[in-house]
């Protein structure tokens, strides 16, 4: 088994007031919501997330036809430790995030890889009917963290995805 990957060092920050913050820089799946369009009637506080997103093909060996090719993205959630499908490929960016909790990775790139072949492997037995193992591979792959917005609210703080806008009541 491999190394369990560390979450990007981050580097203190003194800021005006002469308070320490984090800032790291990490590589995110593009948010549709900014930090600073967040409603919010104290600070913003940052979660980073971390996720690998495949781009797969299982390709199904049929006899007297072509073989067939079938198109996955999946998402592999590096700390609840779970495929699930994806719409589409996430854009990405490079990103200096202050004032971020980064939430470590609970797999290594083995059981991460290994995670996402099962998944495609499952999801293609479901789909068609196949006389033997498809052949599963992956185009590309990108290592990001997905943000969530903690922001504070007079009714109690909420966290809020920032690539869907959905927002949940924060548990205390």
């Amino acid at each position: 088994m491999g190394e369990t990957r560390r979450p990007p060092a981050s580097t203190p920050d003194v800021d005006a007031a002469g308070g320490r913050r984090d800032r790291t820089e990490l590589s995110v799946i593009t948010p549709a919501i900014a930090r600073e369009d967040v409603d919010s009637s104290g600070r913003v506080g940052v979660v980073a997330y971390p996720y690998r997103v495949y781009d797969a093909v299982a390709t199904v060996e049929r006899p007297l036809i072509a073989d067939r090719d079938i198109d996955y993205v999946v998402t592999v959630d590096r700390t609840r430790r779970l495929a699930v499908r994806a719409d589409t490929f996430p854009e990405t960016e490079t990103r200096t995030v202050d004032d971020v909790l980064v939430i470590p990775s609970e797999l290594s790139d083995a059981q991460t890889h290994r995670k996402a072949e099962d998944a495609v492997f499952k999801w293609t037995l479901r789909k068609v009917a196949v006389g033997s193992e498809p052949d599963v591979t992956f185009a590309r792959s990108v290592d990001a963290y997905k943000l969530y917005w903690i922001a504070s609210r007079p009714d109690g703080d909420v966290i809020i995805d920032s690539v869907r806008g959905t927002e949940s009541p924060l548990a205390d």
